[in-house]
């Protein structure tokens, strides 16, 4: 499955990303989120944001999102992200589960 690009203006905090998990059968219920991205050159780089998200929808379509903080898109670029999920018996998911979603925080005038 593709997934489509986010695009945020450097300096930007809107709007945030949100992300309907899958498999839908995958109940959010008590479960916590957190939003990972790092630079997408060089792989395996380290993290430029580990930050908490909030749970959207925790049934039907279970979807979660992260708002930006002002210092997350300083660095115009291109990013990978995910959002790992811990749920109440300690079991940990991260999604996507097969690749990253690509983000690009695009250069602004000023």
């Amino acid at each position: 499955m593709k997934i489509e690009t986010f695009f945020i203006k450097r300096g930007d905090t809107s709007p945030s990303i949100q992300f309907a998990l899958l498999p839908a059968t995958v109940v959010l219920t008590g479960a916590t989120v957190k939003f990972q991205m790092r630079a997408r050159r060089p792989r395996g780089g380290s993290a430029v944001i580990d930050a908490a998200a909030a749970v959207v929808t925790a049934t039907g379509t279970p979807t979660v999102e992260y708002k930006w903080q002002p210092s997350n898109t300083i660095n115009a670029g291109s990013y990978e992200a995910e959002f790992r999920v811990t749920y109440p018996n300690g079991d940990i998911g991260t999604f996507p589960n097969d690749g990253f979603i690509p983000i690009q925080i695009t250069e602004d005038i000023q």
